[in-house]
């Protein structure tokens, strides 16, 4: 696809702070048809640049209160394999984010728990359990600010 022009971004932008909202609805407020804009979309979804719709969730809301941000070195990383790592990573569900990073730490977790008796639960019988993890450090999210980046 060819560089962005000034419409497509606003397309983006306004979909990257409420993905819910219609052609119809967002061609007004840009100055486009309903087609016009419709076109668009499917051109920036079928170009990659636009993926799935997802919702928002409260968790709070949902009950899980607590957000902690995980940094797991693997002990060995000749004795377990990173794949494995992460397929074990997966079976776990308070774990909402998984990424494999260069730095301090091989891996970073975002994890979700009711409370903090419930994140030690889950750090304790889960995940220091898995095959290969050694050093872990906790980092509990006090606030978040959500951004829609360089657009």
């Amino acid at each position: 696809m060819s560089a962005l022009d000034d419409l497509d971004r606003q397309i983006v932008l306004a979909l990257a702070k409420d993905a819910t909202r219609n052609a119809g609805a967002l061609g007004r407020e840009l100055g486009l048809s309903q087609p016009a804009t419709w076109r668009r979309i499917k051109r920036l979804q079928s170009a990659g640049i636009l993926g799935a719709r997802k919702l928002d969730l409260d968790k709070e809301k949902l009950g899980f209160g607590v957000t902690v941000f995980l940094g797991v070195k693997l002990a060995t990383k000749g004795r377990v394999s990173l794949e494995d790592f992460e397929r074990a990573i997966t079976a776990i569900p308070e774990i909402q984010t998984v990424e494999h990073v260069l730095g301090m730490y091989d891996y970073r977790l975002r994890v979700t728990a009711r409370d903090i008796s419930d994140f030690e639960r889950v750090l304790r019988r889960r995940i220091m359990t898995l095959p290969g993890v050694g050093d872990v450090e906790a980092n509990v999210l006090l606030s978040e600010e959500t951004r829609s980046g360089p657009i």
